[in-house]
């Protein structure tokens, strides 16, 4: 189980580098590649075994997953609950403004303290909590402009997104024939668009609840008024709480 799951994050991020993008972008992280090492310590740890739910984001914050190599990785939840801190390397072509520091990083990926802050309320100990669940992205890359701007996924052209999308719901069908959840929840509704077309695409042959639950980020009016209570009454409302 794990040793596909490794092989399978190997390929992507060989599949990833080969693709060049267009401005608005200048520069592109792939934590997965730089920090492999935290990376595949949380796949090690916690991806060996077969889950009821899986949880998918979009790609890695700035703050997050792209300073851990762990998905919504708020430096806190990964190296205090989840208790993973490893040495992490520096991407290729590093913005000035959105400098790679690892665990030394002080700044908070508010997306990532929220969602992890939510299972760690219910799951004091984090082995308790991937024991039935398992967290991952859709895609491991970070898109920045010129001025260090975040650039999401739905934000790049289609030919660019097109073999991005390709590589990604390969790697993640792959978890899911590994994992074998029978719950796919988006947090957010990218994440739960590419739950369906990925479960369309690869795994007609199985049969899943997909939903989607509220993304945590700063910018959701919804999610700064209504996080925790909003994402907690989705979960039980899907009968997963």
């Amino acid at each position: 189980m794990r040793e596909e799951i490794e092989t399978a994050g190997r390929l992507l991020i060989k599949q990833l580098e080969n693709i060049k993008f267009s401005e608005p972008v200048t520069h592109t992280y792939n934590p997965m590649d730089y920090a492999w090492d935290a990376h595949h310590e949380y796949t090690t740890r916690f991806a060996g075994n077969k889950k009821q739910v899986l949880f998918l984001g979009m790609n890695p914050g700035p703050w997050g997953m792209a300073q851990t190599g762990v998905p919504f990785g708020e430096i806190s939840a990964v190296r205090d609950w989840m208790g993973i801190e490893m040495d992490v390397l520096q991407p290729q072509n590093p913005h000035p403004k959105r400098p790679i520091e690892g665990f030394a990083c002080k700044k908070s990926e508010v997306s990532g303290r929220r969602l992890w802050g939510l299972f760690a309320s219910k799951y004091p100990n984090a082995e308790d909590f991937f024991r039935e669940h398992f967290v991952t992205n859709f895609c491991p890359l970070v898109w920045m402009g010129e001025t260090g701007r975040n650039i999401t996924p739905d934000k790049l052209p289609k030919s660019e997104f097109t073999p991005v999308e390709e590589a990604c719901q390969s790697y993640l069908s792959t978890i899911i024939r590994q994992l074998k959840p029978t719950h796919l929840v988006g947090v957010g509704a990218f994440a739960e668009k590419q739950l369906k077309l990925t479960a369309n695409k690869h795994l007609g042959d199985q049969t899943f609840q997909i939903s989607k639950i509220l993304h945590p980020s700063p910018a959701s009016p919804l999610a700064n008024k209504g996080w925790p209570d909003v994402p907690t009454q989705q979960l039980k409302d899907l009968g997963l709480w």
